[in-house]
């Protein structure tokens, strides 16, 4: 190389392109001429396998600097507990809507939810009513399927009523809710409830989580004509 070129090479001026001529100018840079041109700007340098900056931290991130979303990988609190408990349970909220029925006679659900139990093993969390309203709550073993001693409630007069003419008026069975539910959002359910909708109807809440991500949807819908009022992800 001619001492003008040399000289162009040291000032930074020339940067030839190429695997060769670029391993020569980061050689350079390590002697600190060229750092803005082969320092730490987070990307990998192509044709140059034997570079210390092959990869950087940023390589892990999206586009706008938060992480990637991959399966398996940054999830969240919630998440990771929704994982671990689907991992863990064997009974899927059906079976825990008729275990429970068996336990409490001529009753209909109004909510199962899954939790985590004793010692981290999965229950669903059910409540069932009789025609009158009366609200019964016990727990279902995610595992063997088993259902508790059920617990009647304490209600108040009116409570007792409006449970019972929304029980009357839900003519969508909580799973044809939750099936309405996971045909818009493939997953697991984790939780069903029947409530009263700002408009005085029936609803069927039911939650769904998505296996790729572990996110929650909850879905509102109508108890009466099974149609998806509307929807909501929870990004925790």
């Amino acid at each position: 190389m001619d001492t003008k070129r040399k000289d162009l090479v040291v000032r930074g001026r020339w940067r030839p392109v190429g695997p060769r001529t670029l391993g020569a100018v980061c050689a350079v840079a390590a002697a600190g001429a060229l750092l803005a041109g082969c320092g730490s700007g987070g990307k990998s340098v192509s044709g140059a396998p034997d570079s210390p900056e092959v990869a950087s931290p940023a390589a892990a991130t999206s586009p706008g600097g938060s992480p990637n979303a991959s399966p398996g990988r940054n999830l969240t609190k919630d998440q990771s507990e929704r994982k671990e408990l689907f991992a863990k349970t064997k009974a899927d909220y059906e079976h825990a809507l008729n275990a429970a029925a068996g336990a409490v006679p001529h009753s209909k659900p109004v909510s199962t939810e899954l939790k985590g139990g004793d010692g981290g093993n999965p229950v669903w969390e059910t409540v069932m009513a009789t025609s009158d309203g009366t609200a019964h709550a016990l727990r279902v073993d995610a595992v063997t399927g088993k259902a508790g001693k059920p617990v009647t409630e304490q209600q108040k007069a009116e409570d007792r009523k409006a449970l019972a003419t929304r029980l009357r008026d839900a003519t969508v069975t909580a799973p044809m809710a939750a099936k309405t539910a996971m045909a818009k959002k493939s997953g697991k359910v984790a939780a069903v409830e029947l409530e009263n909708a700002d408009h005085g109807k029936p609803v069927w809440k039911v939650d769904v989580v998505s296996t790729s991500d572990w996110k929650k949807t909850t879905f509102d819908v109508d108890a009466k004509d099974n149609k998806i009022l509307k929807e909501h992800t929870d990004q925790d």
